[in-house]
């Protein structure tokens, strides 16, 4: 498939896109500083900012999905760029006919299927009261995704690691019994698999390792 990536010079982004071209994907990668990403064949670099619509709509342009490893910080300046750029990459979509859709998420995202998980409300407590700024924008991202209308998934994640791909990824909802790690070589193998995987269209998995 050809494949659009946003956040791609991050550390799960630049796994996800070693692992697709492993794939034998086709990669863009679209990137505010395109000299972080390595050279290789089938990845092209687009170089532009979360707030440069067309830049972001020649990105999308052609591609079979797009997949968002972009992600809250700790600086509040920050945080208004990833809500206009994933307003940005839903509004290209729509006007390419770019219909699959898989972002990045935590559990403050909250889902219907969820149930009660108290280290998961311990630490969604304290990053909405102690980062509130990048709690409202994950949130605002998530209802952005929601009422997209495209086909969407919301990978949420709890706390990311450099541990080793697995053979199996815990797949769950808050509340379910699992860990709260998850390795990014795990992450990005996860945001492959949903290109093939319609059944968490329009869900928000919780996934970690074990």
């Amino acid at each position: 498939m050809r494949i659009t990536v946003f956040g791609g010079t991050g550390p799960t982004g630049l796994l996800l896109i070693d692992q697709a071209l492993a794939e034998g994907h086709e990669v863009v990668a679209y990137a505010r500083t395109p000299a972080k990403l390595p050279v290789r064949e089938r990845l092209t670099a687009v170089q532009g900012q979360l707030d440069d619509p067309p830049a972001i709509a020649e990105a999308v342009r052609g591609s079979d999905a797009v997949l968002s490893t972009l992600g809250p910080t700790t600086k509040k300046a920050d945080a208004p760029p990833l809500v206009a750029g994933h307003r940005n990459i839903v509004a290209a979509m729509r006007e390419h006919g770019v219909e699959r859709l898989v972002v990045m998420g935590t559990p403050s995202i909250t889902d219907p299927t969820d149930g009660k998980e108290a280290k998961v409300t311990l630490m969604v407590t304290a990053i909405r009261k102690f980062q509130p700024v990048a709690y409202d924008a994950i949130v605002t991202i998530g209802r952005i995704v929601r009422e997209s209308g495209l086909k969407w998934t919301i990978v949420r994640f709890p706390l990311l690691s450099d541990g080793p791909r697995t053979a199996a990824i815990n797949v769950r909802n808050v509340g379910d019994k699992g860990g709260l790690r998850l390795s990014r070589a795990n992450a990005a193998a996860y945001y492959l698999q949903q290109l093939t995987d319609s059944s968490q269209i329009g869900r928000a998995p919780f996934i970690t390792d074990k």
